[in-house]
């Protein structure tokens, strides 16, 4: 019997694979310390025909519209707040990931800079001010690096912050933000790297709202839940 080779170059992963696998696609490579690479294998295993780099584009591209979605079923974090930043690298250079959490580890917010100084630390405040799960926070724990310090004291001069609104520099009280770099690190590292900021800042968007998810902060959702959840959040998309 004559078999009929079928050239490579035909074959579109858009073609192989249907139009709303995004939905599924997206949040797992999100969730899980998993490369691309992996992540296809996964797929392959499913009968679905995919290539890293489609995949890569559809972080790029569906991530941050996740986060936007996923934030308005948020709920309230406490108003004591534990603020640090953590370091990685785009392309070899040295970024600065901020982050704080609740006295519960619930997540704050989160802001990548290409700096770690004091107006960085502001736009992280402003942010996180500006989300609609956060309150007025009743007290900001931080390390003791100084740019911090007078971002703090500028955003209480400027009326961003409350006036009630108290500094305390404790690094020990600080620990459950450390602790939770450490999570989000865990799904980067395996990642291999980011090439550009636009990349790092929709990865990153994506990993740091399923970690708010997997930390039950739009309600307490078993994984099929979730899969269900985030299906309804994406279906416009």
């Amino acid at each position: 019997m004559k078999i009929q080779k079928t050239s490579k170059s035909k074959i579109r992963p858009e073609e192989t694979i249907s139009a709303g696998n995004h939905h599924a696609v997206c949040p797992r490579y999100l969730k899980y310390p998993l490369p691309y690479r992996n992540l296809v294998k996964m797929m392959s295993e499913r009968g679905l025909s995919v290539v890293h780099t489609t995949i890569m584009r559809w972080v790029i591209q569906y991530s941050p519209i996740l986060e936007q979605r996923v934030r308005k079923h948020l709920l309230k974090t406490n108003d004591s707040w534990r603020l640090d930043e953590t370091d990685l690298k785009i392309k070899g250079v040295n970024h600065y990931l901020y982050r704080a959490v609740d006295s519960k580890g619930k997540t704050i917010d989160f802001w990548l800079s290409t700096h770690r100084d004091k107006d960085s630390a502001r736009k992280f405040l402003q942010k996180a001010l500006r989300s609609d799960h956060n309150q007025m926070p009743r007290v900001i724990t931080t390390d003791r690096y100084a740019a911090t310090e007078v971002a703090i004291a500028e955003e209480i001069y400027w009326g961003d912050l409350s006036v009630m609104t108290r500094h305390r520099m404790v690094k020990y009280l600080n620990n459950i933000v450390e602790q939770d770099h450490r999570l989000i690190k865990q799904v980067m590292k395996p990642k291999l790297g980011f090439k550009t900021f636009r990349s790092a800042f929709a990865t990153i968007s994506g990993i740091e709202i399923m970690h708010m998810l997997h930390k039950q902060q739009a309600g307490q959702m078993s994984p099929r839940e979730e899969v269900t959840f985030i299906n309804h959040v994406m279906m416009a998309c």
